[in-house]
């Protein structure tokens, strides 16, 4: 798999986070790539210790690494910026809208390294570029799905197409759950173990409905009825009744199903006439937060068959 990173102008056009950066010099280096969300402040190896620079990460140039280079004689700045930039790094971010020296910026240009700057102050700027790395860099996937809200707790609906997925999460937006997103949904994982769904961007809000074609679940039902995205707890996979399969009675066994590493609880639910699968997933949450608070009512049940068995051979015993 290869690992995820993005380019400079992936950071000048971001505008969610607030960044607000703009390009002052290296303008052919745009397509240089960042792949750790961990930022560096080279204030060491602008003295010349460099043995722990590490270039994929973005360098943050703030007051007093600013302040040094103004320190330093012409000759003695080119020395150690040529051996700064000497590595591959991906780019320098200087804060609080300070102006490098022009000496620094002929060099970067020169070697095609991105000079970018932030009005933020550099405690600032860390910490909301450092929130917008983790965000993006960490590992995504799509899945066929529909993933609902039901009270609270993240249900991703999965099963072959047609099998009744869209329908399910119509029903439960009717009996008043939300809906995050219908046919394809975008999983990013979110450390340090958990998933979080969202729709894609073009098809949010809207569901299709086999029949009806597509329908806007927002307008219909208002603000309420949806989510933007919401952390996966639970995998419901829709099947075909077979009545040769032998399907799992008492739940006793939890299994799991993993996704991008992560292993989420993992439910079989058959599928067939009569069935009232939104009820079904309703009970499916309850249970699923019932476990959470520490009652399992299926191994309750098995402990009171136990104790009862128990009970009756001590009885034998004393006869």
């Amino acid at each position: 798999m290869e690992p995820i990173s993005l380019s400079i102008q992936d950071l000048l056009d971001e505008n969610e986070y607030g960044l607000e950066l703009r390009l002052i010099s290296g303008f052919k280096g745009l397509e240089h790539r960042v792949s750790s969300s961990r930022i560096q402040k080279p204030g060491l190896a602008l003295t010349g210790y460099t043995r722990h620079l590490h270039p994929s990460r973005v360098q943050v140039l703030g007051n007093t690494e600013i302040s040094y280079m103004y320190q330093l004689g012409d000759e003695q700045l080119r020395e150690s910026s040529q051996a700064l930039c000497s590595f591959p790094i991906s780019c320098f971010i200087v804060t609080k809208g300070l102006a490098p020296p022009g000496i620094f910026l002929d060099i970067t240009e020169k070697l095609d390294i991105p000079v970018l700057v932030s009005p933020h102050q550099s405690s600032t700027f860390i910490s909301l570029i450092t929130k917008y790395l983790e965000e993006r860099l960490l590992p995504a996937t799509h899945l066929h799905g529909v993933l609902v809200d039901v009270l609270g707790v993240g249900i991703l609906l999965t099963g072959k197409s047609g099998i009744g997925k869209s329908e399910c999460a119509l029903d439960l937006v009717i009996r008043g759950h939300r809906l995050v997103a219908d046919d394809m949904v975008f999983i990013r994982k979110k450390m340090p173990a958990s998933l979080v769904g969202q729709p894609e961007q073009q098809i949010q809000h809207l569901m299709e409905i086999r029949g009806l074609g597509i329908i806007n679940i927002k307008d219909l039902y208002g603000v309420s009825s949806i989510r933007e995205k919401k952390i996966i707890d639970l995998v419901l996979e829709l099947v075909d009744w077979n009545p040769q399969q032998e399907y799992d009675r008492l739940g006793i066994d939890d299994k799991t199903t993993s996704i991008l590493g992560v292993e989420i609880p993992h439910i079989i639910i058959p599928v067939r006439p009569g069935r009232n699968l939104g009820a079904i997933i309703e009970v499916a949450a309850r249970n699923f937060l019932l476990k959470g608070m520490g009652y399992h009512s299926a191994r309750d049940f098995q402990q009171r068959l136990l104790d009862r068995i128990e009970i009756r051979q001590l009885g034998d015993e004393v006869e």
